[in-house]
């Protein structure tokens, strides 16, 4: 699975919900909801993102950022 750019996806192998920001070789390209350093992921540990996983993505990213976590 390559996912377009600006789409939202999981990394199965850690459960991880990020931005899809490019390709690159065999690889896609993810980006923290919220910003942060991106990483690299195999497309076949690759799902797309549910509505419910982008909504807990977002919040858990508000309360960090409320408890001053992150900037």
């Amino acid at each position: 699975m390559k996912p377009p750019i600006g789409s939202y996806a999981v990394d199965t192998s850690t459960g991880q919900v990020g931005m899809v920001m490019g390709h690159e070789g065999p690889y896609v390209q993810l980006r923290p909801f919220g910003g942060g350093r991106e990483w690299d992921c195999p497309p076949d540990v690759l799902r797309e993102a549910t509505t419910t996983e982008r909504l807990s993505a977002a919040t858990a990213y508000a309360n960090r950022r409320s408890r001053g976590e992150v900037p």
